[in-house]
């Protein structure tokens, strides 16, 4: 029970922070899917290929099951931890890749690129909920298994 209540603050202020983007993505029109795709392409070309409003709803899609599972108590810690740390390690690449994001020879983020360096916070988070289910016990050899028994802790 103690492992669930230490993570509560992280699990419900991050996951009602990612929801919230999702579904503010929901609606996005045909020329603002473009741009984000743009940027999105920018780190990972094969994204070109999918067209912008079907890349617009399935960013929002991942964003509010992302979000879902964080905030879902059933969704063990480290399966969450590992869904949003994979999600902003995406963020986090594109920021890298895109040179107007952050400063030249740098990881100082310009003016552009501070709103997505902001999320390497979500890649604390996400790490945080992975480490802190490896050490509570909860992720042994079964971790992720649907008929796994809980840590003690639990």
């Amino acid at each position: 029970m103690t492992a669930r209540l230490r993570r509560l603050p992280l699990r419900l202020a991050t996951g009602a922070f990612i929801v919230n983007s999702g579904v503010g993505k929901l609606g996005l029109d045909e020329q603002s899917a473009a741009g984000v795709q743009a940027m999105a392409a920018n780190a990972f070309p094969p994204l070109k290929s999918i067209p912008p409003g079907v890349f617009g709803k399935l960013l929002a899609g991942a964003e509010i099951s992302i979000g879902a599972a964080l905030l879902a108590p059933v969704v063990p810690a480290a399966v969450a931890g590992a869904a949003l740390t994979a999600f902003s390690a995406g963020l986090l690449t594109m920021y890298v890749r895109t040179p107007e994001m952050h400063e030249d020879g740098s990881l100082r983020p310009t003016q552009q690129g501070t709103a997505v360096a902001k999320d390497s916070w979500l890649l604390g988070i996400g790490a945080s909920l992975l480490v802190d289910a490896i050490v509570s016990g909860e992720c042994r050899a079964d971790c992720g298994r649907a008929d796994s028994e809980p840590a003690a802790d639990e």
